[in-house]
């Protein structure tokens, strides 16, 4: 199995031909982030993508924003993924990845939700897998789990450092439940978490060692039932970002790291903790 690892946009700031140079520069095998809704944008993305060989994987985001607008609709929610899904399918991506539905819903609207939003996805044959994130349906494990053992064809997009803030713990203590979870994840978002928030400062501070392993712990887990299912890639996006997730300095707002570079060690630390992950199985 094969890992390819991607550039978040989220953060990013420049043109988009500088993202992609940037990306492939530092080894990234491709780029993750939201369609732009401009035409003329678009079309710019797909030259840049092209040019500098890399793959796409394209996000969705229903309901408004990153956190979702509380009152709408869940009819609101399933237009927004076709609407993602229409927007995006130019740009030939490998597949998409949704952050998707409220946490305030009941699970049968959330099941509603899901159900409607893989069968759109299916109708336009691309792959769609749903991200695990607070504020949205899939913000706790069990949650999760109750909807992946309802809706077995569903896959996942497993960031689980909003698990750690979520239930204010490392999932050390909740690997019943990732192994549960693990044969419907399809993709990664490779934040480091830790108890009290969804980012640590930077994920190579030996203060956060606990964390990152917990962390890989988890992918392993998840890596372990890929290969059972005869998965020929695996997908991974070092996902720090900004917008309250970055710590700043009091009184100054001054980030305390530069994100491009965490995303970049961790794209690294990612390719070596894979490499030894395979000798390992060889070996066992």
């Amino acid at each position: 199995m094969k890992l390819e690892i991607f550039k978040t946009m989220w953060g990013f700031e420049g043109d988009f031909e500088t993202a992609c140079k940037e990306a492939k520069e530092a080894g990234f095998d491709g780029i993750e982030g939201r369609s732009p809704l401009d035409e003329d944008e678009r079309n710019h993305w797909k030259t840049c993508l092209e040019k500098y060989d890399l793959l796409f994987i394209a996000e969705i985001v229903t309901g408004g924003g990153f956190v979702p607008a509380r009152h709408d609709s869940l009819q609101k929610h399933i237009n927004d993924v076709e609407e993602g899904i229409k927007n995006s399918l130019e740009l030939n991506p490998r597949f998409m990845t949704c952050m998707g539905g409220c946490d305030a819903w009941s699970e049968e609207d959330s099941m509603a939700f899901f159900k409607r939003a893989m069968d759109i996805a299916k109708k336009y044959k691309i792959e769609i897998s749903f991200e695990t994130h607070r504020s949205r349906s899939l913000f706790t494990p069990w949650v999760t789990r109750r909807m992946v053992e309802a809706l077995p064809q569903m896959k996942l997009t497993l960031d689980i450092s909003h698990w750690c803030v979520v239930t204010e713990r490392l999932m050390d203590t909740e690997l019943d439940t990732i192994r549960a979870v693990a044969p419907h994840v399809h993709h990664f978002h490779a934040r480091v978490g830790y108890a009290q928030g969804a980012q640590v400062p930077h994920p190579a501070a030996p203060e956060y060692k606990e964390a990152l392993a917990s962390h890989q712990e988890c992918w392993e887990i998840a890596w372990d039932a890929q290969q059972v299912h005869g998965m020929q890639i695996t997908t991974m996006t070092p996902e720090f970002g900004p917008d309250g997730y970055l710590h700043t300095l009091p009184f100054t707002n001054v980030p305390v790291a530069d994100l491009w570079e965490i995303n970049c060690w961790m794209a690294e630390t990612e390719r070596t903790h894979y490499d030894n992950y395979l000798q390992r199985k060889v070996l066992a």
